[in-house]
């Protein structure tokens, strides 16, 4: 096992109506100036808006709404003339990883003069100055976000979506499975296949051992499950709540304890949200079972056949359980009753397909650290091959 340091500050409380009783005191430690970050108002119709008010009644609340799916920088500019013209002490962050995401932009931005997009391009400069205290409610069950560093943050004017970093996770995280009933079916599927889409980002990898190979495996069966329960049920609480605490688990740096490799789905992906703003998730369930059969060969056939076997509970030998692993995939993605193919969510030619795979190369680890190395021809040929359904056990 690699060598590795491994720490997590964030508190989170998990858990039916815990809110009315801890919401308050989380916010008031950190000061009584709070920048409240939301998005397209769907937690006014929820009654979620009116019970966070509420509970901040005595503090001074500024807002920030309209954050929308897939970032943008014009919301992180806004929130950071707001957090410095009304010397904001904590930001709350309510909604999904979006939202989460650009507060984070926005709570290193305070400490920041120029503009925040150089902090998304440069994560080193961000790690060098100070960020404000997050807390978040969590209303989606996908990025993991809640207990992390990371944000995704995208510049429609350049064509980019990219990862930063800050120096801090959310100091407190309030997971209720309740807050995501009202969830469509639309986005619990997108999530889920964004939690899947984390551990294969994870699982693939020369670093990896038996520990936190056996962590995700089981976490993989738990999301394969229950997402099929969490759409016919969209109030099954169990299943809410475990789709969530998933979605928590896989990307709080537990799972990647020892690994090596860079990610390469998620930078391919990246591009077709920056140049067609495509839904995450369902770019990740397109673009995830191509990835894969690309990179099947005699070297990964073990971690292909093993990831089969434990996830999928396939019997045959390493090349049979490996090809049809792929195939339940991409079964599982289809039966989310999302898009398969780039035509569908209106990807209709290849015109943006080699500036989007030399974008990827360039900017991720496609091309050198990862698990399986990719070259712009090879993204784009992945792209060709997202143009059409596919038979992936052969």
């Amino acid at each position: 096992m690699n060598n590795f340091k491994f720490q997590n500050k964030t508190s989170i409380r998990f858990g039916k109506d815990r809110l009315e009783a801890e919401l308050h005191n989380a916010i008031a430690q950190f000061g009584n100036n709070v920048l409240l970050v939301f998005g397209s108002g769907s937690i006014k119709k929820s009654g979620l808006y009116d019970r966070v008010m509420s509970l901040l009644s005595d503090m001074n609340v500024v807002e920030l709404s309209e954050v929308s799916p897939n970032p943008k920088i014009s919301s992180v500019r806004k929130g950071q003339t707001l957090v410095k013209n009304n010397d904001i002490d904590v930001i709350l962050a309510v909604g999904g990883g979006s939202v989460i995401d650009a507060a984070k932009v926005i709570a290193s931005s305070k400490f920041y003069d120029a503009d925040p997009w150089e902090l998304v391009v440069d994560s080193a400069k961000r790690q060098t100055i100070e960020q404000l205290p997050l807390v978040d409610i969590l209303t989606l069950s996908a990025t993991g976000t809640e207990m992390n560093t990371g944000s995704v943050i995208s510049n429609p004017d350049t064509h980019q979506k990219l990862g930063t970093y800050g120096p801090k996770t959310p100091a407190v995280s309030f997971l209720d499975p309740q807050l995501t009933y009202s969830v469509s079916k639309w986005q619990t599927a997108a999530g889920s296949i964004d939690i899947f889409s984390h551990l294969t980002e994870q699982y693939f990898d020369n670093g990896a051992n038996d520990v936190t190979s056996g962590i995700m495996e089981g976490l993989y069966r738990a999301v394969i499950k229950n997402a099929p329960i969490a759409l016919a049920e969209p109030d099954n609480y169990d299943a809410r709540a475990t789709l969530m605490w998933a979605a928590t688990m896989s990307l709080n740096g537990l799972t990647s304890v020892g690994n090596q490799n860079g990610w390469t789905v998620h930078p391919i992906e990246h591009e077709l949200s920056a140049y067609y703003d495509i839904t995450h998730g369902v770019g990740l369930g397109i673009m995830t079972p191509r990835w894969m059969k690309h990179a099947l060969s005699d070297e990964t056939l073990p971690r292909f056949a093993q990831f089969g076997r434990q996830v999928w509970g396939l019997t045959g030998t390493d090349k049979e359980v490996a090809q049809l692993a792929i195939q339940e995939t991409f079964n599982w993605i289809k039966s989310l009753e999302v898009p398969t193919t780039l035509p569908e969510v209106g990807i209709i030619d290849d015109t943006y397909f080699q500036n989007m795979a030399e974008s990827a190369v360039m900017v991720g680890h496609v091309n050198h650290e990862a698990y399986v190395t990719l070259q712009a021809a090879d993204v784009v040929h992945l792209f060709e091959e997202a143009m059409t359904d596919h038979d992936f056990s052969k």
